[in-house]
């Protein structure tokens, strides 16, 4: 038997947040995992970071480039990504983009306001960084 309570969310009551003047975004999160709406300008970037969360991307629209653990990947429209646990991970995005993230566990570092890689100015392409 369930022991929470169901919740109801609406995106579009849900306040855009901006992370930088090319990068935004909207999230819910429960008790296990999180689900984000990003939405990154084209030529957009978030730097190399790894997180101890789980990761799917789903692109819905546009085309984005990534880094992952070392490896390119371009990601188009409909594709799905699985980037695993603590894979540290760039994003370029080549178009308007628009995708949906779920992060398992969920992504304590946004609930804290502690995800400062986007203003980390020493963190390179390839390097790896171990916020959470």
């Amino acid at each position: 038997m369930p022991t929470g309570t169901f919740q109801l969310y609406r995106w579009d009551e849900i306040a855009l947040e901006k992370i930088t003047e090319m990068v935004s975004r909207k999230f819910v999160t429960g008790d296990r995992l999180t689900l984000a709406q990003i939405y990154l300008k084209r030529g957009a970037v978030v730097p190399v970071h790894s997180h101890e969360s789980e990761q799917m991307t789903y692109v819905l629209q546009g085309t984005l480039k990534l880094l992952v653990a070392g490896e390119e990947v371009t990601l188009r429209e409909g594709e799905v990504l699985h980037i695993p646990s603590g894979a540290a991970h760039q994003v370029e995005a080549i178009d308007d983009t628009f995708v949906l993230d779920v992060f398992s566990p969920i992504r304590q570092d946004w609930l804290d306001r502690t995800d400062d890689y986007f203003k980390d100015a020493d963190v390179r392409v390839g390097e790896r960084t171990d916020r959470e």
